[in-house]
C-alpha cells in the first residue's frame, strides 16, 4: 500500500486531473484517502471513485459496502461509486443498483454508474432503472453517469461504446497502455518515430481522441510526467484509424462476458 500511496500523491502534485480510481476489492481506498488529504489539495479538487466489490453484490450488503468505504477513507462524500462487476446474477444487480440511487439521493454519492458490464448487462440496468421510474417518479430510478472497460486497440469494445455515446454515458478506459505488453507492436512504430513519443503516450492519446477518460497506472514518477505530456500531439484520422485491429485481447479480466 506504501506504493500506492505515494503513487497518488506524486500524480496530484504533478498536476493529474483523473479521478482517485480506489476498489474496495483492492482495499486501497484508504491510502488513497490519506494520499489527498496529505497533498493539501482541497476536497473540491479531488474526484474519488469506489466500486462495490463482487462480494457485495445484493442490497444489503451494497449499503454495508458503502458504509464501509466511508468508514475507510473518512470522507463526507463520494464523486463516483461504481458496480466492479455484473456478477451475482440479475436480482442481486438489481439490488445494488437500487441501494446505490438510495445514497445518491441521501447526498452520499454524486454520481454512479457501473464496471466491466456487457451490452446485455447494461440493457437490463437500463430496463430496471426504467422500471423504478414507474414506481416512484420520472428521474427516481437513477443514471449511469460512468462507465469503466478496459479499452484499447486491442479490445476497442465498439458495441459497448456505442451505448455509451448513445446514452452520454461516460467511458473510462482502464489498463490503456495494456500493461505495456503491446509497446513493440509494429502497428505504433511510426507513430512513436513521427512524433517523438512513447508507445504509452500514443496509446493514451488514442484514448483520448476516442472520447474516453483513460486510467493510466504507474508508481514510477517520471512515468507519471510520461503519462501527463500527451496534450502536444494529435494523431490524424488515418492514423487513428490505422489502431484499429480485429482483435479481441484482454490483458486483465472480463467480466463483460459473464452470463451469470
Amino acid at each position: 500500500m506504501a506504493n500506492l500511496s505515494i503513487k497518488s500523491e506524486y500524480a496530484m502534485l504533478s498536476g493529474y486531473k483523473i479521478p482517485i480510481d480506489s476498489a474496495r476489492v483492492y482495499r486501497n481506498e484508504g491510502p488513497c484517502s490519506e494520499a489527498f488529504k496529505k497533498s493539501g489539495i482541497p476536497r473540491s479538487e479531488i474526484f474519488f471513485t469506489s466500486k462495490v466489490p463482487p462480494r457485495s453484490m445484493g442490497y444489503d450488503q451494497t449499503k454495508a459496502s458503502i458504509n464501509s468505504s466511508f468508514s475507510q477513507t473518512g470522507l463526507d462524500y463520494i464523486d463516483l461509486y461504481l458496480i466492479h462487476a455484473p456478477y451475482g446474477g440479475a436480482e442481486a444487480r438489481r439490488g445494488t443498483w437500487r441501494a446505490l440511487v438510495e445514497a445518491q439521493q441521501a447526498g452520499q454519492i454524486r454520481s454512479i454508474g457501473v464496471s466491466n458490464y456487457g451490452v446485455h448487462h447494461l440493457d437490463e440496468l437500463e430496463s430496471y432503472i426504467q422500471e423504478l421510474e414507474s414506481q416512484n417518479g420520472k428521474g427516481k430510478g437513477g443514471e449511469i453517469s460512468v462507465g469503466q472497460w478496459e479499452l484499447h486497440p486491442w479490445l476497442a469494445r465498439p458495441d459497448i461504446v456505442s451505448w455509451c455515446q448513445k446514452r452520454g454515458v461516460v467511458v473510462q478506459a482502464y489498463c490503456p497502455i495494456v500493461r505495456g505488453e503491446r509497446f513493440e507492436e509494429p502497428v505504433l512504430q511510426p507513430l512513436v518515430k513521427k512524433y517523438g513519443k512513447t508507445p504509452s503516450q500514443v496509446l493514451l492519446r488514442w484514448s483520448l481522441q476516442k472520447g474516453f477518460v483513460p486510467l493510466p497506472k504507474s508508481v514510477t514518477p517520471s512515468r507519471i510526467d510520461e503519462n501527463a505530456d500527451i496534450y502536444d500531439f494529435n494523431l490524424t484520422d488515418e492514423e487513428m484509424k490505422s489502431l484499429e485491429t480485429d482483435e479481441y485481447a484482454p490483458c486483465a479480466w472480463d467480466p463483460t462476458t459473464s452470463d451469470d
